[in-house]
């Protein structure tokens, strides 16, 4: 499924406090599984979702980095959470609060990961806006060669300068 003729739009839909959004991929990232939550805010058929990679809902207000921290965790086994704005098929957004994980068989070998969204706290979706595009702009000044290092080191003083982890700067926002 192709995305490059979805223009960004500034309708945005808001999840629902009830609702969560579930999808599965293999160990690539191709979805094997969404529930109707995620086909309604995608607005993608169930048969285009199924086979393709979890991308096609990424919004390009997203930086890269963002998504490089989430697979390494996943590499390292650990589970993630994050904020992440994505977009619909008619070219809408809505943010989420994720939780990744891995998944395992039963003999505890990894066969492909696990996203459970649900409502962010709506406090913290103009914090996290501005420094996604605070990152952005530094991943699009430096070039796809030193983007994502650019886009890090953004991430990593603002942690360093907040004296927190990653993980505790993303409790502290879900929590305002």
């Amino acid at each position: 499924m192709k995305r490059k003729d979805i223009t960004p739009t500034d309708k945005e839909l808001i999840m629902r406090e009830h609702d969560f959004i579930v999808s599965k991929t293999d160990l690539t990232g191709r979805i094997t599984y969404g529930n109707e939550i995620f086909i309604e805010f995608s607005g993608y058929e169930e048969y285009e979702l199924l086979g393709s990679q979890h991308n096609i809902v990424r919004h390009p207000d997203m930086p890269r980095v963002v998504f490089k921290l989430l697979w390494d965790y996943l590499a390292q086994d650990k589970e993630i959470f994050a904020y992440v704005k994505n977009m619909s098929r008619d070219g809408s957004f809505y943010w989420v609060f994720t939780h990744v994980a891995p998944i395992v068989d039963k003999n505890k070998q990894k066969i492909g990961y696990t996203s459970v969204r649900r409502m962010p706290n709506p406090k913290a979706i103009p914090i996290v806006s501005d420094v996604y595009k605070t990152m952005l702009n530094a991943e699009k000044q430096a070039g796809a060669k030193n983007a994502m290092e650019a886009s890090g080191a953004i991430l990593g003083k603002l942690l360093e300068d907040k004296g927190v982890s990653y993980e505790g700067l993303i409790n502290v926002l879900q929590s305002l």
